[in-house]
């Protein structure tokens, strides 16, 4: 842990103080400025000023009763601990393992099943891919939605240009981008484990909160997907992890190519997805309390270096990039949504919260502050961010990362009783220890207490295992175990049990492909290949297999749409002389002049069922023609 810039916890609680009354004046401010008819203040404003009170409360306690950290800590060490409890923390540790190692099979499983699938398994893959063929042609996806073919994306390029080279080799397919996917996750597993190994040297502890964050039901649901979000992740944890280890007391020469690998790590997050900001954030605010001049030095290059990206693709675009990449993502907030996820989140993850938390507050409290505690806050942004519409629980993936290795840190300082206090609190101690002439009891409270709080940090870790257990339950493994242990379908797909259970913004998938939804794949594609115009299609998937153009990315043009910025008039025009061979609806999440128009111009010819989703193939209405004429 390196040595905090601010002096005193004191400052550090008034700074809280301050950006706590300073938000919730900024929430009022913004009311009173407001242009619009709709005056108060709404979900998203509530969470918001109750986070202010919350950050201004924990400064007051901070500024109160936080210990200033030292030079010097005592570290805390029985000279031994009672068999028993050592016993009972093997076999805990042993079961948590055991468990966790489950869970990381079942991923893998999971990860491989994925990739042979040919179509779209989670709605948007398609135009990830899509994005990914038009980098492939030197093309930028960053387009005008209201001209032909009616399409942008609303994610930054990395990710898609990372993939570029599997589209030249192998052309347009889903494979590529799972294995990627998965491999990022077991990627940032891995970083978390040497996160935890680095901190404490505990090996089996770092391999439990490595695979913690696989078995999370949130991580296994996104991390095998051609979808940017876990490569964000991944790129986020090893930019913490580089940059958490910075020895700010030795000559700057020497730690400055941790620095650079560390920002150019995390200039990559950004340029995979925007929720990037928030590690941003944790970073620098880290930076600043350590070394403050040089984090603005090092701030302002950062800044020049992504704001001239930003800039430059905002320039070759013609706006575009603003347009899709910051305009389309500003969408409306569902507080049933996000209070859903969060009640949702703390039931899977609560145990290891409660680790995490624990040792966020000593660190804010008792010692010095680690990056992983910062970045551990920070994240809970996310957490927030999950309430908008088009979000869901992977939003809280990266705050995952933070909490396993968080726990991971506190579980090992107890089994190897590592934990240190600053001398002015073991001296208080001791004082309250003799005015209550505690003294006798002491060596056996040293010897019992720290190895006891690790037991149950251990039985902690079982206790996750089980709360996010989830289990495909078919195939040649799983069947036979989920007969065995008499587990049944708790959702919408028959193969397929999760613990988390459904709740707005949480992600129905989870369950293996059949064999029966490859081949109902296969009839959509064929179905729409009979005539030779392109396809509406609300997933890409179909139209790369028929050979036709990917037309329109339905939720960016309904999220421009709902925010003034897009007029759909050239697409309906398009449907209304009906210039679609076919048009495939799973969601309908088009724009309502797009959808009448399609109602108007096209008529219901088939029902398919795959992967647990009705799709509803429209062709061109004979009759139209004659009606439109009327």
């Amino acid at each position: 842990m390196q040595p905090i810039w601010i002096s005193r916890k004191r400052t550090l609680g008034l700074a809280f103080i301050a950006a706590g009354v300073l938000g919730a004046i900024g929430i009022f401010m913004l009311d009173v400025v407001r242009t619009s008819d709709q005056h108060g203040i709404g979900p998203a404003q509530k969470i918001a000023l109750a986070g202010c009170v919350a950050i201004a409360l924990l400064g007051i306690t901070l500024a109160l009763f936080g210990i200033d950290p030292e030079t010097k800590t005592e570290t805390l060490i029985a000279d031994s601990a009672p068999r028993t409890i050592v016993w009972l923390q093997r076999i805990l540790i042993g079961a948590a393992v055991g468990l966790m190692l489950f869970h990381l099979i079942i991923f893998v499983v999971y990860s491989l099943s994925l990739a042979s699938f040919p179509f779209d398994y989670d709605q948007g893959e398609g135009f990830e891919l899509n994005d990914t063929v038009l980098l492939s042609q030197s093309q930028l996806p960053y387009r005008n939605n209201e001209v032909y073919p009616f399409y942008a994306s609303n994610y930054p390029p990395l990710y898609h240009i990372v993939l570029v080279p599997f589209v030249w080799l192998f052309g347009p397919q889903y494979w590529y981008g799972r294995l990627i996917g998965a491999a990022a996750t077991l990627i940032a597993a891995g970083a978390i484990g040497f996160a935890v190994y680095r901190e404490t040297h505990h090996r089996l502890v770092a391999a439990l909160a490595g695979m913690a964050f696989v078995a999370s039901n949130y991580v296994y649901h996104i991390g095998p997907l051609f979808r940017q979000h876990i490569f964000m992740v991944m790129l986020e944890t090893l930019a913490v992890v580089v940059i958490a280890r910075i020895d700010f007391n030795c000559e700057p020469r020497t730690q400055r190519r941790k620095l650079i690998l560390g920002l150019a790590l995390l200039l990559a997050a950004g340029f995979t997805k925007q929720l990037a900001i928030v590690t941003a954030a944790a970073i620098f605010i880290y930076l600043f309390l350590n070394a403050p001049r040089r984090a603005v030095t090092w701030g302002i290059g950062f800044a020049a270096i992504a704001g001239g990206i930003f800039l430059l693709l905002n320039v070759i675009t013609g706006g575009q990039w603003w347009l899709n990449i910051i305009t389309a993502n500003v969408n409306q907030y569902i507080l049933s949504q996000f209070k859903g996820l969060l009640s949702q989140f703390i039931g899977l993850h609560g145990a290891l919260l409660i680790l995490a938390i624990i040792f966020a507050l000593y660190e804010l409290y008792f010692d010095r502050l680690s990056l992983y505690t910062i970045w551990f806050a920070a994240a809970a942004v996310d957490g927030i961010l999950a309430g908008k519409w088009g979000a869901g629980d992977s939003y809280f993936s990266t705050m995952i990362a933070a909490a396993c290795i968080l726990a991971g840190i506190f579980t090992a300082r107890c089994l190897k009783r590592q934990w240190r206090l600053p001398p002015r609190l073991s001296v208080t101690i001791e004082r309250i220890i003799a005015a209550w002439k505690l003294s006798p009891l002491i060596p056996r409270l040293s010897q019992v207490m720290t190895p006891l709080i690790g037991l149950v940090a251990c039985g902690l870790f079982v206790l996750y295992g089980l709360a996010v257990f989830h289990l495909p339950l078919d195939g040649p493994i799983f069947g036979p175990l989920a007969q065995a242990f008499h587990v049944q379908s708790n959702t919408k797909f028959a193969n397929f049990y999760d613990s988390a259970n459904w709740t707005m913004g949480y992600a129905t998938i989870g369950q293996i492909p059949t064999a029966t939804d490859v081949a109902s794949g296969w009839q959509i594609v064929a179905a729409v290949k009979k005539d030779a115009r392109p396809i509406l299609s609300e997933e890409a998937a179909f139209s790369f297999l028929a050979h036709k153009p990917v037309v329109s990315n339905p939720t960016q043009l309904l999220n421009l749409y709902q925010n003034g910025h897009y007029n759909p008039d050239a697409l309906v025009k398009m449907i209304e002389d009906q210039s679609f061979g076919a048009v495939v609806f799973r969601a309908g999440f088009y724009p309502e002049p797009v959808l009448a128009a399609v109602r108007r111009a096209y008529k219901g010819s088939q029902q398919i069922d795959m992967n647990g989703y009705q799709y509803t193939i429209l062709l061109p209405d004979p009759a139209w023609p004659n009606k439109q004429s009327f």
